[in-house]
């Protein structure tokens, strides 16, 4: 991936950044946090009608529809939008998920000096949960089985879908669906899982600020997937929350950013609740707040939108010499937490895991146990 990127590091057929229980509302204080990753093939799988039989073959993509045709979805009604406005003013708390790569790490070492630091730091947070892998037999089950944990505890979910075919341009992370076709179908089975309680939908990191490695027709093919996306999630669950790639704020300039987006759907609330930014990434939240909101300003839409920020790496902000692959002097960041006291900012988030390595510590996506030392102590 490119200096530039996010740095989003997938592994696996199906590793997530996981985090579950507790959410911690101190987000005024910069430092060590904490969060944590699972696997979601390790995570329970709730056998349902629709998918014990294997699902029918989606078409290739030999003739692309056109943006136009994709976007043709009703607009929201006005009761499903102050369905979402309410959803705002009544969320309780950030999920952390039971399961996740640290806590595997910490049971397996009971006497490594390193483990209450990390367990206190990072496994104590919540975290968001990835589906990296394109399985449309099983995906409606897994999203169901983060959704219904969750709403069993009156706490939100954060969910980060990462199938977009062409992911990462290649890079490390490449992989995803194998057409746009086949995406939407998974989209749709993703859908389904959402339920009806409130949830966080960190769409597809880097699917817009990395989309220069498209043509243009690829990148419209690509945006009016992605609006789909949103308008297919809010259809099955208007209390979901859903977010849009801004990249971050040492990539492109805001109003750059903005047209790609409002291309994308993003300025509509059929599909968008706003945008995020800093996914895997490590520039300072006051420079994403200032950054997210120049978007916002230059994205227009309806007065609602709001930004949710990664704050997982980036207590001592982006390194001076642009690297991104685990590098040294890195920091947590700001506490996960719903209430910001930020206008417009609508949560801090631990999207990536601290301490799953970007390939140069460990194994691409991979608890690293040094690596998350180093951020939390």
């Amino acid at each position: 991936m490119a200096a530039a990127a996010s740095v989003v590091v997938a592994v696996g057929t199906a590793t997530g950044l996981l985090t579950a229980l507790g959410d911690d509302d101190d987000a005024g204080r910069a430092g060590p946090q904490a969060s944590r990753s699972v696997r979601l093939d390790a995570l329970p799988v709730s056998p349902s009608p629709s998918l014990t039989s294997p699902p029918s073959a989606e078409p290739s993509r030999s003739a692309s529809p056109s943006p136009t045709a994709r976007r043709a979805t009703p607009t929201p009604s006005p009761k499903r939008t102050s369905a979402r406005q309410e959803s705002r003013s009544t969320a309780t708390g950030l999920y952390r998920h039971p399961d996740s790569q640290v806590l595997d790490w910490i049971r397996a070492h009971p006497g490594d000096p390193r483990q209450d630091v990390i367990a206190s730091r990072i496994a104590g947070h919540p975290a968001a949960v990835w589906f990296t892998d394109h399985t449309p037999a099983t995906i409606t089950a897994r999203v169901r089985a983060v959704t219904s944990a969750g709403a069993a505890q009156g706490r939100v979910p954060v969910l980060v879908p990462y199938a977009i075919p062409d992911r990462d341009c290649g890079g490390h992370s490449e992989g995803g669906a194998p057409d746009l076709d086949a995406y939407d179908a998974w989209i749709d089975r993703f859908a389904a899982g959402l339920g009806s309680g409130e949830v966080i939908v960190v769409l597809e990191p880097d699917s817009v600020a990395q989309s220069e490695c498209l043509s243009a027709g690829e990148r419209a093919d690509r945006f009016a997937s992605l609006a789909r996306a949103g308008r297919v999630m809010k259809d099955a669950d208007p209390a979901a929350r859903v977010y849009y790639d801004a990249g971050h704020s040492g990539w492109h300039a805001p109003a750059k950013q903005a047209d790609w987006l409002k291309q994308a759907g993003a300025a509509s609330a059929a599909s968008s609740d706003g945008v995020f930014s800093n996914v895997s990434n490590f520039h300072t939240t006051a420079d994403e707040v200032a950054y997210d909101r120049a978007v916002l300003d230059s994205l227009g839409g309806p007065p609602g939108l709001g930004a949710v920020i990664d704050t997982s790496r980036n207590g001592n902000g982006a390194p001076a010499d642009g690297e991104w692959c685990d590098p040294d002097g890195r920091s947590l960041g700001r506490a996960p937490t719903l209430t910001t006291g930020m206008g417009r900012i609508d949560a801090y988030l631990w999207v990536k895991l601290p301490g799953e390595s970007d390939g140069c510590r460990g194994e691409p996506g991979t608890f690293t146990p040094s690596y998350a030392y180093d951020l939390a102590r």
